[in-house]
């Protein structure tokens, strides 16, 4: 274990986040604000203790391998998590709610113990959505493009960052470049939210807080009543067609865009298959809705249905309205289909919906053996055939995803929390949503100090996709 390395790119990363701080210090003198001296400290000193721990720890070669990637994968959401919390603590939340609101903002859960968003300042407003966007596709990944230029290798990096059934592929041979190209595409999506969200109707400042989260998938909004605020069809339809957009697999944009492939999107299987689940989801709910006479008008039911589909199961949780009100089982089979969640290496959160994909093949692919023992059968999605050790990988992945559900759930019952509240919460934070049912359908401020303890570590191992987190809890982890 190399420890001079972890902590040199530790350092690294602190540096680079401390970063964050400007933007909304810059709001501050725009909009003649309070909490001009609580970003400044906070650049001042996280930029210091970045460089500090850099420069004690430099050295010309830092090596790193596969158990020093998910230290520092690890120790990048929990320290910066730690970090991202102090603004909100000095705004005057306390220590256990300013450190929920900043996991939930890093780990683009959009879980919130925040009320009276329209009251706030602007910076500590963007300062949320920064956070989301900074979690979205990774702080590491950004700092994997400038590493070779710091001497420093980041392979081990990129792969715990970008964790998945198939999403440790490399876009590009060199590590760096692939790296670049998925901040390049990530910016760019923003850019163009942002445009569209202005031109929209929304404002200046609105149009570029909402692309961030938005595209980080995220769902922090700056008002209370989320993209409902808004009251406009127009900005709902930018909104659903970006956070399509985020949950879709990062190496189809690659693909899309520097590969020449603009079809990539339609002949992708895992795409496919996750809008195929987004039209049935929807179709459902449409029909019951109709049914239970929910709205005055077929055209409400259905914006309002295809908006809050898209948002729940790519897990961005914005919303128009409180979907939870929603009749029948409608607010239970949205929560499931954020079990799915978005696509494998992009920014939503969820199981991924290869990982359904691979297990309902496999399942039935044991139906056709059950029928023919003695057949030869090959699981294939597409014209990609899945290997028995992949197949079993995620297996192994929701076998243990289950059992943390329910250890948690455990948990969160064991707060006074009723069933449903326990269950979406953790459902929300473990998948990464935000909204659940019950007291959190709005916000989690009935949650107690040590459940929001509970879900900052389930929003932290969602957000590892598990793995790479409890793999540091195994003794035969550090005996290596």
């Amino acid at each position: 274990m190399n420890y001079k390395s972890i902590f040199n790119l530790l350092g690294i990363l602190l540096g680079i986040f401390s970063l964050s701080f400007i933007p909304p210090l810059v709001l501050t003198y725009i909009y003649n604000e309070s909490g001009r001296e609580i970003f400044l400290f906070s650049f001042i000193f996280f930029s210091i203790l970045g460089v500090g721990i850099w420069a004690l720890t430099r050295q010309k070669s830092l090596p790193l391998n596969i158990s020093d990637g998910f230290i520092i994968t690890t120790l990048f959401w929990v320290v910066l998590a730690c970090a991202g919390s102090v603004p909100f603590y000095f705004f005057g939340l306390g220590l256990g709610d300013a450190i929920f609101e900043s996991v939930s903002g890093i780990t683009t859960t959009g879980a919130t113990t925040i009320i009276g968003l329209d009251n706030l300042p602007k910076s500590i407003l963007l300062y949320r959505q920064l956070l989301q966007w900074i979690g979205g596709m990774g702080l590491i990944v950004l700092a994997v493009a400038v590493m070779p230029a710091l001497g420093i290798g980041g392979s081990q990096l990129y792969k715990m960052e970008l964790p998945g059934t198939h999403g440790n592929q490399k876009l590009t041979p060199k590590i760096t470049d692939s790296a670049k190209a998925l901040w390049k595409i990530y910016v760019g999506l923003t850019v163009l939210c942002a445009s569209l969200y202005l031109l929209s109707g929304m404002s200046l400042f609105d149009s570029i807080a909402h692309s961030l989260s938005t595209v980080a998938g995220g769902g922090f909004s700056t008002h209370d009543d989320s993209i409902g605020f808004f009251n406009s069809g127009l900005v709902e339809t930018v909104c659903i067609i970006f956070m399509l957009l985020s949950a879709a697999s990062f190496a189809v944009h690659y693909a899309a865009i520097f590969g020449g492939k603009p079809l990539k999107y339609f002949y992708d299987s895992e795409f496919r298959f996750f809008l195929s689940v987004v039209l049935l989801i929807t179709s459902v709910s449409l029909i019951i809705h109709i049914i239970s006479n929910s709205y005055t008008d077929v055209f409400n039911a259905f914006s309002s249905t295809i908006f809050h589909t898209v948002s729940i199961v790519t897990t961005s949780g914005f919303t128009t309205e409180d979907f939870s009100l929603w009749p029948g089982f409608l607010p239970y089979l949205l929560l499931v289909g954020a079990f799915m969640g978005a696509c494998s290496q992009s920014v939503g959160g969820g199981i991924k919906a290869w990982r359904v994909l691979i297990m309902i093949n496999q399942a039935y692919k044991e139906i056709l053996k059950t029928i023919h023992p003695n057949a030869v059968l090959t699981s294939k999605i597409g014209t990609k055939v899945i290997d028995a050790k992949i197949a079993e990988k995620v297996w192994g992945f929701f076998s243990i995803y289950v059992f943390i559900f329910m250890f948690l759930l455990m948990a969160m019952l064991g707060t006074g929390l009723s069933f449903e509240t326990a269950f979406s919460a953790v459902g929300a934070c473990l998948n990464n949503l935000g909204p659940g049912l019950g007291d959190v359908a709005n916000n989690y401020t009935n949650v107690n100090g040590f459940g929001k303890f509970i879900l900052c570590f389930a929003m932290i191992l969602g957000r590892l996709e598990i793995f790479t987190l409890l793999v540091l809890f195994t003794p035969a982890f550090w005996r290596r």
